[in-house]
């Protein structure tokens, strides 16, 4: 089983959004119905970056990885190259 760490981003809140999952299309479902209610606000979410990993604890850390940089600064980093 794959497991995906992801970021997602709301126009109309201008605010990112970072998880990981087994299921992206599933879990992009369940954020753009409101069941998550800490981000109910940014509906429509949309994916803007996502890697896949083979364990779960690997997607976990690559999250906090990027949770601890912030994901705005962690995309700039990454059009860098850095």
């Amino acid at each position: 089983m794959k497991f995906v760490a992801y970021i997602l981003f709301s126009e109309s809140v201008s605010k990112y959004y970072t998880g990981h999952t087994h299921d992206l299309l599933n879990r992009l479902t369940e954020h753009n119905q409101g069941e998550t209610s800490s981000i109910r606000k940014g509906i429509p979410w949309s994916i803007i970056w996502t890697a896949e990993f083979s364990t779960r604890a690997q997607a976990m850390k690559m999250e906090l990885a990027i949770k601890k940089r912030g994901a705005k600064r962690f995309l700039a980093d990454r059009s860098r190259g850095a």
